[in-house]
């Protein structure tokens, strides 16, 4: 999954950036290990309705995402262009689109 960022160089913290990757839980990340075999959009909305928040899965790394659930949900399994304020592995989602 390819990462695009937006936020010039760096990571830093408190930085507006943009990535896009796999819409996933964060709790199972990118190998939905909690049910193997399930489609991914059916594990993702499992895991997050039992407390697991949505995470963006960006090459090897998986973002925490805080905000914007209705719309996270319509993309949940699938890719994603995510925008919002990054935290150490936290994003504040400000936006979310199709790549």
């Amino acid at each position: 999954v390819a990462a695009t960022l937006m936020a010039g160089s760096g990571l830093a913290q408190g930085k507006k950036v943009t990535f896009t990757g796999a819409v996933n839980d964060f709790m199972c990340g990118a190998k939905h290990t909690m049910m193997p075999g399930t489609p991914e959009k059916e594990c993702t909305l499992t895991c997050v309705k039992m407390g697991s928040k949505y995470g963006l899965a960006v090459a090897d790394k998986v973002y925490e995402l805080e905000g914007k659930e209705a719309e996270l949900e319509k993309f949940a399994g699938a890719k994603a262009k995510v925008t919002g304020t990054l935290d150490g592995t936290k994003i504040q989602v400000t936006a979310v689109s199709a790549p």
